[in-house]
């Protein structure tokens, strides 16, 4: 199965998982940038498709480009996987990827979730400054749980908890190794 692997990183995680990701599944892997430079009939001869991009408030960055084309793939492979600062399993990136798809999209996508980082070094300036300010705002929320609390304080300076582990699920469905084509 021919594979290509698409992504958008800003901070060097996503590009991690998307690179451990095509070596993995012996996939072709291409930048987004470059991706939007070529024309649909470049894609014709990949029997698989994932696209990797980063979360930012509770949404997976340039998404869009990818389900818009994903519209003209409903015969492929396909999937997104987004990767965050928040661990795998936590409530909130359960929840970015119950909202990343609408219902008909499920149908012919399947979309993953990979703990990643912060990298404020590496973060432009407008997005260091948002995550600052919104780590600033939910710091001092009076009714925080101890969990998110713990989230907060993790949030404040750069880390990284990435892991190869979490392409697995992702190899595997793009592989055909699952039974079902889509969540």
């Amino acid at each position: 199965m021919k594979t290509l692997i698409i992504y958008t990183s800003q901070t060097g995680f996503t590009k991690r998982y998307a690179q451990w990701l095509a070596d993995r599944v012996s996939g072709d892997l291409l930048d987004l940038k470059d991706a939007q430079k070529k024309g649909l009939d470049y894609f014709d001869g990949y029997d698989a498709i994932c696209y990797g991009g980063w979360a930012m408030a509770e949404k997976i960055v340039k998404s869009k480009w990818f389900l818009e084309k994903a519209e003209n793939w409903k015969k492929k492979r396909l999937a997104m996987f987004c990767v965050g600062g928040t661990p795998n399993g936590e409530p909130q990136a359960d929840a970015l990827l119950k909202n990343a798809l609408t219902d008909a999209q499920r149908e012919y996508i399947k979309v993953f979730y990979c703990q990643g980082g912060m990298s404020y070094e590496k973060m432009n300036a407008p997005t260091r400054i948002t995550m600052k300010m919104f780590v600033s705002a939910v710091r001092n929320k009076k009714d925080a749980t101890e969990e998110q609390k713990e989230m907060f304080e993790r949030m404040a300076s750069s880390y990284d908890i990435s892991d190869i582990k979490y392409i697995e699920p992702i190899a595997e469905y793009l592989a055909g190794m699952d039974e079902e084509k889509a969540v």
